[in-house]
This record gives C-alpha cells, structure tokens and sequence, in this order.
C-alpha cells in the first residue's frame, strides 16, 4: 500500500486578483462534494487546478465553478477513474455554459484544468490547457500532461528551421492557448488510456502557469531539497521561490503537491 500527503499554496503574484483556483477530495481544505459516490477502488485522492481567464470576475468564477463541479461530478459518478475524469470535465464545461446562459456579460470566460486520480493504482489525469503536471523522480522533474498553448506549435517551428530559438523564446504567441474549458466544444484534451504507475519516493506537481517563472531544471532543484520533508515543505518552497524570482508582471501561480511514501 502506498501513502499519500497532499499540499496547495497559492500566490498571488504581481495581479491586482486571484484568478486561480484548485481543491483536493477528500481533503480537509474542501467541503465534501454533494455527491454520494467513492472513489474508485485504488484510487486514494482526487486533485483539480483551473488557472481562469475572462478578466476580474469572469476569471474567478469561471475557475471555481470548474473546480467545484469537477469535483462534485466526480464523487457522485461510478465507474473507473479514467472514464470519471471525462465526465467531471464534460460536467465542469457544462456548468460554464450555464453560467454565461444565464449571464452573457461572461461571455469570454474559461479556464485552463487539470484533474488527477491518484492511488495505488497510479496517476490517471484529463487535461486542458497549458497548465502543468510535473512528475519528480530519483532526482529528474518530466512535464507528464500536453501542452495546449502555442509553445509547442512555435519549438516545432524552430526544428523545422523556420524560426531561431531567439525568435521562439520572445514570441509573444508562446502562451496564446489552443484549447480551454469555456463552456463550447473542447478541442484539445489530454486523457492518456492507462494509469501512470507510481512508487515511493514520487512526487506529482500540478501548477498553474505562473510556476513557468521558474525554469524545470529549477523546479527540479527546489523539490530535491525539500522532498525529504513532504507535501508542505515542497509546496511552500516553490511559491517561495517564485515570489523570490521577483518577475514584475508575476501571474498568479497555485501548486498542488502530491508526495509518494509507503
């Protein structure tokens, strides 16, 4: 069996609001879901990130709404983990619609998401967006979920030598995205078929993009000193270290840290 610690922090940054929003269930930092279901036999958490878009209020409310009904939707469904992670997001997108129905002055609104099962039977992920889910391991940090920016499409660009690295790097299209949660068709998502396998000693970050501040190779470095310590202390060290970057146009950035023990 393994052994779970989980961990959330938030800041932020130099925004003049929190556009950013996540939940962990069952947890002690989230009410209990309305829905009266398990989770699915192996499976020991549930974590959800959106990092919301639309402005102020759109924003806010588009990535609590998604959180809350994700979370909600996936409690009160059955079923194995993958399929439930399809649905939640099916149920989150859902409730944007009804929301910019019921308001159109939201039109516009959306949000970026990353839903994760995690459990004895592995990591099982859908994913929207360009916000990222890392897996740290005996001492290397790897991006696990897609990247549904235009970042991605521009470095193919560079390989195929229609544009230096120069030019890539300060494209300002680099975070234009090519798929959001928004109420409307999703066009991208990122829903491997099998679990990822997990063994102690494993860490799994999701993050919102205000954490690209820092570059993997630091990532990597802030979670190998604190690994040893648990969820928190990796959590607390990475906003720490990106408030420290002190990047004037900082975006709001939310980690939630998942540790591996026995």
């Amino acid at each position: 069996m393994l052994k779970f610690q989980h961990a959330s922090r938030a800041s932020q940054g130099a925004r003049p609001y929190q556009e950013d929003a996540s939940a962990v269930w069952p947890g002690s930092d989230v009410e209990a879901p309305t829905g009266t279901g398990e989770p699915p036999e192996g499976t020991a958490l549930v974590a959800v990130l959106a990092d919301g878009m639309g402005g102020h209020a759109g924003g806010a409310l588009a990535s609590s709404t998604i959180c809350s009904t994700f979370l909600s939707s996936f409690a009160g469904a059955s079923g194995e983990g993958r399929m439930r992670l399809k649905s939640s997001l099916a149920a989150a997108n859902e409730a944007l619609t009804r929301k910019v129905a019921a308001n159109p002055q939201l039109a516009g609104m959306g949000a970026t998401l990353v839903g994760a099962a995690i459990g004895d039977a592995g990591l099982s992920w859908v994913s929207v967006g360009d916000s990222p889910m890392y897996l740290y391991r005996a001492g290397e940090l790897v991006q696990l979920n897609e990247d549904h920016s235009l970042a991605p499409v521009i470095d193919h660009m560079v390989e195929q030598g229609r544009m230096s690295p120069e030019e890539a790097r300060a494209d300002p299209r680099r975070h234009y995205l090519r798929s959001a949660v928004t109420g409307d068709e999703i066009e991208l998502i990122d829903a491997p078929e099998r679990p990822l396998e997990l063994a102690p000693g494993d860490i799994v970050v999701i993050a919102s993009d205000g954490l690209h501040t820092l570059e993997p190779d630091a990532v990597r470095d802030v979670i190998a000193k604190c690994a040893a310590e648990g969820a928190d202390a990796v959590a607390d060290a990475l906003i720490r270290s990106v408030i420290e970057a002190d990047e004037p146009h900082q975006d709001n950035t939310t980690v939630v840290v998942v540790t591996v023990g026995e």
